[in-house]
């Protein structure tokens, strides 16, 4: 009986130090029905993941989401929350082990990137005129005032909610901060330069 109460008190401690991770990363989903739905991670530990989207399956419903940088997870939807849901992930201890060094590798990686990001030079675009789209299709005039291979600071009336998925001309990203002539937009993926090139600067016409 103590054996078992030790054991049930260190289970706790263990799921305790499962600590859920802020990490922005995409990926897609696929509820029951088999459709699949696009995503992105508001925080994840090896045994819960938050995800925000806008299709929404039914509590209890299994799961399946493939994760940029870490892959295939199941899990079970737990609840609905006011911008996705949140589920249970489901797998060996020695898989919860796995993600939890990517999840550390992750957040690192996150931390690290900060100063390196901002190292990347940030430049003015010969045609800074550009248009924002939400995912809901919605489309806003705005303009560039400085962008680098990671992101850029647009002026616009609108103000999209921090960590709201949008589409920068070509380029998918996400809002990170709010400043008072616009957002700043952290892009998906770093830009390769010829890309930025191609895309921002070319000559108005």
């Amino acid at each position: 009986m103590k054996a078992a109460a030790m054991e049930n008190a260190q289970s706790k401690v263990e799921r305790r130090t499962f600590q859920r991770v802020r990490i922005k990363i995409y990926g897609r989903f696929m509820l029951e029905d088999r459709s699949e739905h696009p995503c992105q991670v508001i925080d994840m530990s090896p045994g819960n993941v938050s995800l925000r989207c806008e299709a929404v399956g039914e509590p209890g419903e299994k799961v399946i989401a493939y994760l940029d940088h870490i892959g295939r997870v199941e899990g079970v939807l737990t609840r609905r929350l006011p911008d996705g849901f949140a589920m249970t992930v489901i797998a060996s201890e020695r898989k919860k082990d796995k993600l939890a060094a990517q999840l550390t590798w992750l957040a690192n990686k996150h931390e690290l990137d900060l100063p390196e990001d901002r190292r990347h030079e940030r430049v003015a675009p010969r045609n800074p005129m550009s248009v924002l789209q939400l995912m809901d299709g919605r489309q806003y005039q705005c303009r560039i005032i400085d962008l680098s291979l990671s992101g850029a600071a647009i002026e616009i009336d609108a103000k999209p909610a921090l960590g709201v998925q949008v589409i920068l001309g070509t380029m998918r990203g996400q809002v990170v901060r709010h400043f008072e002539e616009g957002v700043a937009i952290e892009f998906a993926v770093v830009q390769r330069p010829e890309t930025l090139e191609a895309e921002f600067n070319q000559n108005a016409s």
